[in-house]
């Protein structure tokens, strides 16, 4: 394996679809309104997509440093765990995709408020820092919070909530609670994966000490906690649809649920950890085009 594909593996490109569906979201209800800018949603996809792969080189680097990708670990080899990237490589790629995701947030608040509304304008800026942070300390360091079954939060918080609704506001600099309910869709999905992550590495992450949500419920709980996730999805967007749709190309986002029925039938029926790697990329896609669904249902 060449140095630039073991690059492109620790960025882990399949996440990153994932990652923006949220931005999608929150930018078709604002776009709905008549509020849609072009800067500010290139500037909110490309800080979004600069956190997912900073957070994605710090997992990297946190489990290869701690040992947890190991000869047990069943998911694709890592990139400090192939020995092709070093230590100091991989933490000179954090460093420097943190500062640009930085100036990309920068950038994105200016281009909301401008001169404006400095209050808003300062609490997005902590929230871009505390994002930045809580990517890298995921499993970097001694207090990394994955390794405490933490990791579930960060993730409905930064890639659903403000993802969805910190990007409506960005837009409109209104609240809009109703899209508080397709934020909570988009934060159980981007949950799902992570569970579903979690739960492929169960047994290797258990013997490692890395004590996710996963190895702390247990195998059983913790598919009864992904059924809950998928169908709340399910049930926070008909909730938003039910509250403000007209058309029935609002409901088309729904064809993007059918991937995931099926999906949680193998998961009850799933033995080996190793067959639910592929389940992994299901889960994604679909998520990325219930975004896209809703939008253009959203939009047309």
């Amino acid at each position: 394996m060449s140095k630039f594909s073991t690059w492109v593996g620790a960025a882990r490109l399949r996440t990153l679809p994932l990652s923006i569906s949220g931005i999608i979201v929150g930018s078709s209800i604002a776009a709905q309104q008549g509020q849609f800018n072009l800067a500010i949603f290139s500037l909110a996809l490309g800080t979004t997509l600069g956190l997912q792969i900073l957070s994605n080189f710090a997992n990297d680097y946190g489990d290869g440093v701690k040992g947890t990708d190991n000869e047990d670990r069943i998911g694709p080899i890592r990139a400090l765990q192939s020995g092709i990237i070093t230590q100091k490589e991989m933490l000179r790629a954090m460093v420097i995709t943190a500062i640009a995701t930085f100036i990309l947030a920068v950038l994105l608040i200016y281009a909301s408020f401008e001169d404006e509304n400095w209050l808003a304008a300062l609490v997005f800026l902590i929230l871009g820092i505390g994002a930045i942070v809580a990517a890298i300390k995921y499993t970097v360091g001694n207090s990394a919070y994955g390794y405490r079954g933490r990791g579930d939060i960060f993730v409905f918080i930064f890639f659903g909530l403000v993802a969805v609704y910190g990007s409506y506001f960005l837009y409109t600099h209104n609240h809009n609670f109703v899209s508080f309910f397709p934020a909570v869709a988009i934060g159980f999905l981007s949950v799902a994966v992570l569970n579903l992550n979690n739960l492929r590495d169960r047994i290797s992450d258990a013997k490692a000490g890395k004590n996710t949500l996963v190895v702390k419920l247990g195998e059983r709980k913790a598919k009864n906690y992904h059924y809950l996730l998928i169908i709340g999805a399910l049930f926070f967007m008909m909730i938003y649809s039910a509250m403000v749709s007209r058309e029935l190309d609002d409901y088309m986002y729904l064809v993007g649920f059918i991937p995931l029925i099926f999906h949680l039938i193998r998961v009850g029926k799933n033995e080996n950890p190793k067959d639910l790697d592929p389940e992994l990329k299901i889960v994604a896609l679909s998520t990325f085009g219930i975004s896209i669904l809703f939008a253009i249902g959203l939009v047309l």
